[in-house]
């Protein structure tokens, strides 16, 4: 559904005679923030509540005529309704008589949401699996679409099994005050306990601050905010005495916390800004029971044994999973307006225990043993750890890197920039092998490289992230006992940090038996060397799950439709960059669900962006692109079509391409579309306007007209309307002009619906989700003649043409400065 339903249901405006409905959905403000939900108690003719998801930038919506059920396994009735607008959320009032939906209406509950995965998918295969983080409903629920008849869509709502579920439903907290958000630092799965902070936070800092100052070497003066971390050095076997503590090796982020005065600023080690990435770690540490703390730690997510998961915590932070983040903290070195920085660690540590709690939760203290180094060291590795932290008990905490802190780690592994790579051999794809470098003396010094530790996954993840930073200039100069030519390098620019491991070092100074572990997404050049060079802003877009298969006939993989879109990123931008678009995403492959998007959400890159288009329904957010990175973060999204509209961003109400689309019915030969082409193009021809061909992809072809954006959407429909209505009063035997099924047997449908404000038509090279694979493919004329169907040219004979390609078929197409016969030159 659209907000078209919507807006077409109610005489909105909120002036006399109109509903007080809110009229448009307001313009997102940071694109990474937590969708949202509410529920509403709408008093209309039938007593019902409504319940809202939002999805691709609009409120879906079902009503509950009962409400919801906390009742487990209890179904409750969601009868799918018109989509709303994202305001609507904060609507409370009255909807006058007369008026669609007539009766009070209540939020009665509102917060955040998330399912696991795509919820548009989840929305289309018939089955959401979702969280609720509100003030009455929380905990995990699903939406179950049911096979009942009825004018409308009808689902089940159901409250699934955790501790949020009880005897209650809906009605039963009416009459009792919604529950407030737990101002706590324990787990969203325990049940709400009483805030730490108290109702006079200043005098409880007074405590804190008097307690703090007790400590050794404290001073009265708060810590500085914007603080840089302190770093460990490194060592081969874990120090041991009582000198020592240890912790583990958490596998994570590194982050920074500056509570001030009840804000808090999250930060990485590098001093990215994250405080709004991680709400949930923001909440928990304004819950804390100070309103001045600095805080150190890393940022995991915990498996069923305890131990952190990167790979779990990639999924966390890019949408993908509802697994719990958790914030594990070693250090303070500031608390209440004291600098405790000069402390000893042991007591730093007991005084951050007492602050955040015993119990573990989104934040969690830091554990240590005292003493006895190598036997935690071998424990850890036991129980599955990456390595230990060691540290001095009386060591004070230091903005740089101390031999007070040391990571010993059952790998030897380190981080080093990649230069470039060398060619694949033999049957192996995306590069041979890594080279390697270190920051030395305001330069690089080439270390060696890495060959092992791939699979082709991960070869073919690393080829697109390295690609757009390619460069012809070799990076550094090879030394010259290296078993290869500088000329057999493909560089790249020196900005991605990859960790390797490896087994010490070669009498040369390189690396021995080097094995690649993973990219460090979360550390820049500056981080190896801590210089004061400014950071260098790489582009960076890595496929996940490369392997997935998406052609299953033609045995082609996500990894594979990435590697397309890359190689063919020069060609396809010139048809898209700057254009509103509509994508067809198909995350499970082709013959699976697949659905359209043309509104920005999130999830979707830094460098897919947002325009704001007026619509009848009011304002909303299109997607567009301008480089191959966007490009790549689409297909990231697993988005397989594009389909720009015929017009630009800079200008959407003026477009610049037509398309006719000719969709042949059943018993229409090749030769009669190609026939049918050529036909259009000569009556084109005739009006003074020069066109061009594309095959589909499917089964029809396009005829593609440039124009310079004179005329409106008003004049660009009238005509091709009247085009494809004369063609088929000319020729009834051959062309149809009307999408009705029935008429088009044996003819050519000329479609020229494509050419309305907000149509879209797939574009030159885009991929079809089709089993063939098959591209749309632009054509010179003369070529036409000699193409056997309008599916030709599947991915890999697409890449074979774009390779012989001497110049674009299309060539001169933006060169031709035409206008519509009705509009003025």
């Amino acid at each position: 559904m659209s907000l078209h339903q919507y807006r077409r249901k109610r005489r909105l405006g909120g002036g006399s005679g109109q509903t007080p409905e809110p009229d448009e959905a307001p313009a997102r403000g940071n694109p990474k923030r937590r969708p949202i939900f509410v529920v509403q108690l709408h008093h209309a003719s039938s007593r019902h509540y409504d319940f809202r998801l939002e999805m691709d930038g609009v409120l879906k919506s079902w009503a509950v005529p009962k409400g919801p059920s906390l009742r487990v396994g209890e179904k409750r009735l969601a009868v799918e309704v018109e989509d709303h607008p994202l305001s609507y959320a904060g609507f409370e009032g009255d909807i006058p008589e007369g008026h669609y939906g007539a009766g009070h209406v209540d939020v009665f509950d509102h917060g955040s949401w998330a399912c696991e995965g795509d919820p548009l998918q989840a929305l289309a295969a018939g089955k959401i699996d979702f969280v609720l983080h509100g003030q009455r409903l929380a905990g995990s629920w699903k939406l179950v679409r049911t096979a009942m008849k009825g004018r409308q869509v009808q689902w089940l709502l159901i409250k699934r099994d955790d501790e949020q579920a009880r005897d209650a439903e809906a009605d039963d907290l009416l009459h009792a005050p919604p529950r407030k958000p737990a101002k706590t630092n324990r787990a969203s799965t325990k049940k709400a306990a009483p805030a730490p902070r108290t109702a006079h936070p200043r005098k409880a800092d007074a405590r804190w601050h008097a307690r703090a100052l007790k400590l050794d070497g404290a001073r009265d003066k708060s810590y500085p905010r914007q603080f840089k971390p302190q770093l460990t050095d490194h060592r081969d076997t874990a120090p041991d005495g009582e000198r020592w503590l240890h912790e583990i090796k958490w596998d994570g982020y590194r982050l920074l916390a500056d509570l001030h005065e009840g804000e808090v600023k999250l930060r990485s080690r590098n001093g990215l800004d994250w405080t709004a990435d991680f709400p949930e770690v923001v909440q928990a540490v304004q819950a804390l029971p100070v309103r001045d703390a600095r805080l150190d730690g890393e940022l995991v997510v915990l498996d069923d044994n305890g131990r952190s998961d990167f790979a779990a915590l990639q999924r966390v932070i890019d949408g993908s999973s509802k697994q719990p983040l958790r914030y594990i903290v070693f250090d303070l070195p500031g608390v209440a307006g004291v600098d405790i920085s000069r402390a000893p660690l042991l007591e730093r540590k007991a005084l951050l225990k007492a602050l955040i709690g015993d119990t573990p939760g989104t934040l969690a203290f830091s554990e240590h043993v005292i003493d006895h180094g190598p036997a935690v060291f071998e424990a850890s590795g036991k129980a599955g750890f990456e390595g230990i932290v060691s540290k001095q008990v009386d060591a004070p905490y230091v903005n740089t890197r101390a031999r007070s802190w040391v990571k010993v780690k059952h790998e030897d592994t380190d981080e080093f920039l990649i230069i470039g790579h060398t060619a694949p051999k033999g049957s192996r794809v995306g590069f041979g092998s890594l080279l390697l470098a270190t920051p030395d003396k305001g330069g690089l010094r080439y270390v060696g490289r890495v060959g092992t530790g791939f699979d082709d996954e991960s070869l073919r993840a690393l080829s697109a992230a390295l690609a757009p930073l390619a460069v012809k200039a070799a990076v550094l100069e090879l030394p010259s006992h290296v078993p290869f030519r500088a000329a057999s390098v493909r560089w790249v620019k020196p900005v991605t940090v990859a960790e390797v491991a490896f087994r010490g070092w070669g009498k040369e100074g390189l690396l021995r038996q080097a094995s690649f572990k993973r990219l460090r997404s979360d550390k820049q050049k500056e981080d190896l060397a801590m210089s004061e060079a400014p950071a260098d802003d790489g582009d960076d877009v890595a496929i996940t799950h490369p392997e997935r298969v998406v052609f299953a006939k033609k045995k082609l993989s996500k990894g594979d439709v990435a590697d397309y879109y890359r190689q063919m990123a020069r060609w396809i931008l010139p048809e898209i960059s700057g254009r509103p678009l509509s994508l067809l995403r198909c995350p499970d492959g082709v013959g699976k669900a697949c659905f359209f998007q043309k509104h920005h959400g999130q999830g979707l890159g830094d460098a897919v962006h947002a325009v704001p288009l007026q619509q009848k329904s009011g304002r909303e957010d299109y997607v567009y692109i301008d480089d191959e990175r966007g490009l790549l973060q689409l297909v990231q999204m697993n988005t397989l079509e594009l389909h720009p509209w015929g017009a630009t961003v800079a200008d959407p109400e003026h477009p610049d391409r037509l398309v006719f689309d000719l969709d042949p019915g059943e018993g229409v030969s090749w030769a009669d579309v190609k026939r049918g082409a050529r036909d259009v193009r000569d009556r084109l021809q005739e009006t003074g306007l020069r066109s061009f061909v594309r095959l589909s992809g499917g089964k029809g072809v396009h005829v593609v007209v440039p124009l310079l954006p004179k005329a409106d959407w008003e004049d660009a429909k009238a005509f091709c309307e009247a085009f494809a209505q004369a063609m088929a009063e000319q020729a009834p035997d051959r062309y149809v002009a009307t999408m009705s099924k029935a008429k088009r047997s044996g003819v050519i449908f000329i479609d020229w619906l494509r050419n309305t404000r907000g149509a879209t038509s797939v574009c030159s090279w885009s991929l079809r989700a089709r089993e063939s694979a098959g591209v749309a493919v632009p054509l010179r004329w003369e070529e036409l003649a000699r193409v056997g169907a309008a599916d030709a040219f599947p991915m890999d004979k697409a890449l074979a043409r774009a390779k012989r390609l001497k110049a674009d078929p299309w060539q001169g197409i933006d060169a031709l400065k035409q206008t519509l016969p009705t509009s003025k030159r």
